[in-house]
C-alpha cells in the first residue's frame, strides 16, 4: 500500500482493466456536495492538489451525446420515443413488462402507494410497515398519502428490512410492506413476500438504490407488486432528475402513468395517443382528453433525461463489475482493520452492485473518523438516518432506542464511493486515510493539527 505522503502524485499503475481517466472535476460535478478549489493544499513551495474520491459519478458519452442529441432533433420533448424505449428496456431488463418514468425515486414510490390505495380502497390511516433505515422519502410518501408508516428495525449484517421481526408489527390496519434494497443490495425478498401472502398485504419495492442486481435469480424490481427505482445524482444510472416504476400487473402501469400526468383520464396521456385513431376513437378522446379521474402530480421528465439514461443502459454490465471490483479491492485493502469495521457482506443468492460502499465502526462513533475523511478530500455519507429525525419524533412519536440496530447505524454507520471511474490509487488513498484514522492520526486531526 502506498504511503500517504505519495498518494497525491500522478498515476503511475493500473489495474489491469481500464479504468476512466477523466479529470477530476468530472466526478466532483457528480456529486451534491463538490468540493471547492480553495481545499487545494499547499505542501512547501508547491501548489498541489489534493484527492478527491466522490460518492458518484458521471460520464457523458458520445452515445448519450448522440441521443440527446437526437431527441433534440425530433423537436420533441414531451413525452415521446425515447422515453418509451428507455422505460421498455429497463423495465425488460428488471423481468417487468411495464415501465413508468418520472422525475424521481420519490416520485415513483409516492404513485406506486396512490396506486395501490386507490385501487384496492384502503382507508386514511391504514398502516404501510417500513424498515427503520432507509432515506425519508421511504416514509414521507406514506405520509403524504395520508397512511401510517409503522417501523421495522432492520438486519445487523445487511441493514434491509430483519423479516424476523416484521410479523409482530403487522395490524388489522396493515396494507402494504415496503420493503428497501439498501446501498445496493437487495433485502431477503423470500420471506418478506411468504408474510405478505398469508397477511394478504402488497408489496412495494424501495429500490431507489439497487439496479439490475438479482435475488434468488430474480432481478429486484419484479419481487413484489411494483419496483420503484431513483436515477438521481450518484446513482447506478443518472440521469440528472428521473425514476422509473416497474410492474408486471397492466392496471398498475396505466395508474401510474396516469397520477405521473395529473391523474390525466388514461384515454389521452401523451401527444400520441390520438394518431391514427379512427372518427369514432377521435371523438372519444377529444371529448375526455381533458378529464381527470385522479388528484394527480406533475411528475413528468423530459425526452432529454431519457436518452441519458438509455446510453448508460448499454454499458451497465460492466459498470457492474466495476463497482463490485472496487468492493472487494477495499475490503481487502480494510481486512486488517475487521476488529474495528464490520465491512459489507453478500447475502447468499444474492448479488450486491454497491451503489456505495457502506462502513460501520463496531464500538466507536463515527464522527471522528468522518471528519477526518472529510478534511481530506472523500466525502461520506450516513447511511439514510431516519429514527433520529426531529420531525418523526413530532409527527410520529418515534423513540430511537426502540430500534437498537437502527441506532447503531445511525451513531456508527456512513459510507464512502467504490464507483466505476475511481481508480486503484483512489482506493489506496481512502484505505490508507482509514488506516492511519486506527493509529492515531484522528487524535491529532480532533486536536486541530493536521
Amino acid at each position: 500500500m502506498a504511503k500517504l505522503a505519495t498518494l497525491t502524485q500522478p498515476e503511475t499503475r493500473a489495474r489491469g482493466r481500464k479504468l476512466d481517466s477523466r479529470p477530476r472535476s468530472a466526478s466532483r460535478h457528480a456529486t451534491a456536495h463538490p468540493r471547492a478549489a480553495s481545499s487545494v493544499p499547499r505542501r512547501g513551495n508547491h501548489r498541489e492538489r489534493r484527492p478527491h474520491v466522490g460518492i458518484g459519478t458521471l460520464q457523458v458519452t458520445e452515445r448519450a451525446k448522440a441521443l440527446v442529441l437526437e431527441a433534440l432533433n425530433n423537436n420533441r420533448l414531451s413525452y415521446g420515443p425515447m422515453t418509451r424505449r428507455f422505460e421498455r428496456e429497463f423495465a425488460g431488463i428488471h423481468g417487468c413488462r411495464f415501465g413508468v418514468m418520472c422525475n424521481s425515486g420519490t416520485s415513483a414510490l409516492q404513485v406506486a402507494l396512490q396506486a395501490m390505495k386507490e385501487r384496492h380502497g384502503w382507508d386514511d390511516g391504514d398502516e404501510v410497515i417500513v424498515p427503520a433505515v432507509t432515506f425519508v422519502s421511504t416514509v414521507n410518501i406514506v405520509h403524504q398519502n395520508r397512511m401510517r408508516p409503522v417501523l421495522v428495525d432492520v438486519e445487523p449484517d445487511y441493514f434491509a428490512l430483519d423479516p424476523t421481526l416484521l410479523e409482530a408489527r403487522i395490524s388489522p390496519r396493515t396494507r402494504a410492506i415496503i420493503p428497501v434494497h439498501p446501498f445496493g443490495q437487495p433485502a431477503d425478498m423470500d420471506p418478506i413476500r411468504a408474510i405478505a401472502r398469508r397477511h394478504g398485504l402488497k408489496l412495494i419495492e424501495d429500490s431507489c438504490e439497487t439496479m439490475f442486481a438479482r435475488y434468488q435469480g430474480r432481478r429486484v424490481g419484479s419481487l413484489g407488486e411494483i419496483g420503484c427505482f431513483s436515477t438521481y445524482m450518484a446513482h447506478l444510472v443518472v440521469t440528472g432528475v428521473g425514476g422509473m416504476a416497474t410492474t408486471n400487473d397492466v392496471d398498475y402501469a396505466t395508474r401510474l402513468r396516469s397520477l405521473v400526468n395529473m391523474g390525466r383520464d388514461p384515454i389521452y396521456l401523451t401527444i400520441d395517443d390520438d394518431d391514427g385513431k379512427s372518427v369514432a376513437a377521435l371523438r372519444k378522446i377529444v371529448d375526455r382528453r381533458f378529464a381527470f379521474t385522479s388528484v394527480g402530480h406533475s411528475f413528468r421528465v423530459t425526452e432529454l433525461e431519457a436518452a441519458l439514461g438509455l446510453a448508460q443502459l448499454d454499458g451497465w454490465g460492466a459498470m457492474i463489475a466495476s463497482r463490485q471490483a472496487n468492493a472487494r479491492l477495499l475490503s481487502r485493502k480494510l481486512a486488517h482493520l475487521t476488529a474495528h469495521l464490520q465491512l459489507p457482506r453478500v447475502r447468499a443468492g444474492s448479488e450486491h452492485v454497491f451503489m456505495v460502499f457502506p462502513i460501520v465502526l463496531r464500538d466507536a462513533p463515527k464522527d471522528h473518523l468522518v471528519h477526518f475523511l472529510e478534511r481530506h478530500g472523500v466525502e461520506t455519507r450516513d447511511m439514510l438516518p431516519l429514527t433520529n429525525q426531529p420531525i418523526y419524533h413530532r409527527l410520529f412519536g418515534w423513540r430511537e432506542a426502540e430500534y437498537p440496530v437502527a441506532q447503531r447505524i445511525n451513531r456508527q454507520g456512513f459510507y464512502v464511493g467504490c464507483h466505476q471511474h475511481l481508480t486503484e490509487r483512489e482506493l489506496d488513498y481512502v484505505a490508507e486515510l482509514i488506516t492511519q484514522h486506527f493509529r492515531g492520526g484522528q487524535v491529532r486531526t480532533a486536536r486541530g493539527s493536521s
